[in-house]
């Protein structure tokens, strides 16, 4: 390509421009919106350039343009380092280096940076849809190094040869990704960001409300596959997250005295175990969701004091866990401490409050008659439950107990261990989610933020911590069926319908769960597929260790070139007959007219004859010879000289008369 690209090449650079556009556009929702806002205006400034070339910036304007692009980054970050600032940082580089392209070096150059800046894309998301751009894009990047490359640039012949290459390339890509020994994730998070996304899921803390935000949202919290699909009744999949043991009266907030081992008595578990594979989306805690009660869980977990799960994993990743739970199980004693912690109030309960305890409870009243009297309560008294009650700022117990009476899960239980509490009975607020919507394609249970609950936990001698769920006195259907999630997003109230039940929609669930199966099935064995992932995968082979697969690697890879390189042969050689044939029925038509081709003369000596025989259509004979040789004996003829060459032969018409 001559060095002057500017001159006869607008077709190239429209193609480059366009191409760097769709690779940048996805960063729109990434990267701080003055840093694209830049990027687009250098874009579009070079779009103009190639009809206005005396509007491109001269050097000094460029340099200007690069020293503001300095402070505009330390603006958004702290520093370059760092996915966001990095990212960013390749960004910028790229719509500067568009404003400087002199030689085919620079075409080159900006390709490079592109592919930086379309890899980083996975860096932010990595789903189906995102992998299958960026593999759109980096077909549109070959092709565009094949225009740059191409004498006479046809854009769909560009397409056509760059998706060959990339479908070449896609066997060899598999086995490097199956059998190449994984680099774990760690070792590339030196550079932490310090203004990541926020990321949904439950508090710290809890009021009486606040989760009704979260179930406004149907975005995913984890997904569980169960070993032999064997799924507990909706009614006991309760996912244990934090518990709340302090209250002043309005906010519950875990203890900060939770230790992992001291004064924690061993649980005692019965029944059926339900082992699973827990599969944890991004979010700002270190909590994991286990079934309650986990028994055995992966090294990577601890259990707390008050048996909750946290990870030693970075959770703003998505991670995967093994954990077995038992819905039965017995949690032993409770220490003074303990019971201290779990019997705490802010102040001497109400004239209400005391009231109401009479009413349910007598002095001899054992605990689970109090209980059982409170739930009664709770279901006979006309009390509602609504994602949407009423604003309750000051004393929010009394207000929702004795005035207001609507209230979502968190005002039940809250409510609920307030009154155990007031009666001298240690109780807790757990917070988690309930329930899942089963997904009948991928055989694995889908847990969404709309499945965000509160119930309350009671210790009872010889049983231990208990769990008692007020909001099934009320609203039992959502324990049972789960929520519609599509229903209250629009209008803000609960509809225990299961979803898509009208058989006219009954298409959308299931397009919905295919592709969730999908996705899930992507994340797990394509995205998370780590150390351990394979490990299991290459054991189930028969290979067992790193010697092992290098073999297997280098000889998969070794059949896979051997069957391309035989491909790219054949692929040849049909091309070649093909001249051959077109040349072949050149000389059958010469023939005819009385000169044949004698059997040890080449192409051009034949030609010459033909010519002073026929000096007519010597023209044609010289076109004709000149495709030939070039289709014969070219290194990598480009396709269009066959197509002339079969043109031009078809168009030889000579006679005898001649």
């Amino acid at each position: 390509m001559d060095n002057n690209v500017l001159e006869n090449n607008n077709h190239t650079l429209i193609f480059l421009l366009s191409s760097i556009g769709l690779i940048t556009l996805p960063h729109a929702w990434h990267i701080p919106l003055p840093i694209f806002a830049f990027f687009t205006l250098l874009l579009s400034w070079r779009f103009l350039g190639i009809w206005k070339p005396n509007w491109l910036p001269h050097k000094v304007i460029v340099l200007l343009l690069l020293l503001a692009s300095i402070p505009l980054l330390l603006s958004q970050y702290r520093g370059f380092l760092g996915r966001d600032a990095g990212t960013s940082l390749f960004v910028l580089a790229l719509s500067l280096k568009l404003l400087e392209i002199k030689k085919a070096r620079d075409l080159y150059l900006i390709v490079y940076l592109a592919f930086i800046v379309a890899s980083s894309q996975f860096l932010f998301e990595q789903s189906i849809l995102m992998a299958a751009y960026i593999l759109f894009v980096s077909c549109v990047l070959f092709s565009t190094l094949i225009i740059i490359n191409s004498q006479q640039p046809q854009t769909l012949v560009a397409v056509k040869k760059s998706a060959i290459i990339i479908a070449q390339a896609l066997p060899i890509t598999i086995a490097l990704f199956l059998l190449f020994p994984r680099v774990e994730a760690p070792r590339w998070t030196m550079f932490k960001d310090s203004n990541t996304k926020a990321l949904t899921g439950l508090s710290d803390s809890l009021e009486p409300g606040s989760i009704s935000d979260l179930a406004m949202s149907g975005k995913i919290a984890f997904r569980v596959k169960f070993k032999d699909d064997a799924l507990p009744p909706s009614n006991q999949r309760y996912w244990r997250g934090p518990v709340y043991t302090y209250t002043d009266g309005k906010r519950w907030t875990a203890s900060q005295r939770y230790s992992y081992k001291n004064y924690m008595a061993t649980p005692t578990f019965s029944g059926k175990p339900y082992e699973y594979t827990l599969m944890l989306e991004p979010q700002t805690k270190n909590w994991v969701f286990a079934l309650d009660m986990p028994a055995d869980f992966s090294n990577t977990l601890s259990k707390n004091q008050v048996h909750q799960l946290t990870t030693h994993k970075n959770p703003s990743t998505r991670n995967e866990y093994n954990i077995t739970s038992y819905p039965e199980y017995n949690t032993g004693y409770i220490t003074k401490g303990e019971f201290r912690q779990n019997t705490q109030l802010p102040s001497a309960p109400s004239e209400k409050i005391t009231t109401l305890i009479n009413q349910l409870k007598d002095t001899d009243t054992p605990p689970e008659t109090y209980i059982n009297n409170l739930l009664k309560h709770f279901r006979t008294e006309n009390f509602h439950y609504t994602l949407k009650p009423p604003l309750m700022e000051e004393k929010p117990i009394e207000s929702f107990l004795f005035e207001t009476r609507y209230g979502f899960c968190s005002h039940y239980a809250t409510a609920f261990v307030y009154l155990m509490r007031a009666a001298n009975i240690p109780a807790r607020v757990v917070a988690g989610y309930q329930g899942g919507e089963f997904n009948k394609v991928g055989k694995f249970l889908e847990v969404r933020q709309a499945n965000a609950h509160a119930w309350a936990e009671v210790w009872l001698e010889d049983k231990g911590w208990v769990r008692f769920d007020p909001t099934s006195a009320v609203a039992p259907e959502r324990i049972e069926q789960g929520v519609d999630i599509e229903e209250q997003i629009s209008q803000g109230t609960v509809n225990f319908t299961p979803l898509f039940e009208n058989q006219d929609f009954s298409w959308l669930k299931e397009t919905r769960q295919l592709w969730q199966s999908l996705d899930y099935s992507w994340q797990r064995w394509v995205i998370h597929y780590d150390t351990s992932n394979q490990s299991q995968f290459l054991a189930k082979l028969g290979i067992a260790n790193l010697k092992a697969m290098l073999y297997w690697m280098v000889g998969i890879i070794a059949v896979i070139m051997l069957f391309l390189a035989g491909y790219l042969f054949k692929n040849n050689q049909k091309s070649l007959d093909k001249s051959l044939l077109a040349y072949q029925q050149f000389c059958r038509k010469l023939a005819k007219v009385g000169l044949a081709r004698r059997e040890s003369e080449g192409a051009n000596d034949f030609a010459i004859r033909a010519g002073a025989r026929f000096p007519e259509h010597q023209l044609t004979i010289n076109v004709v010879t000149r495709l030939y040789n070039r289709l014969r004996y070219e290194k990598n003829p480009e396709a269009e000289l066959l197509q002339q060459l079969q043109k031009a032969e078809r168009g030889f018409k000579i006679s005898i008369k001649s």
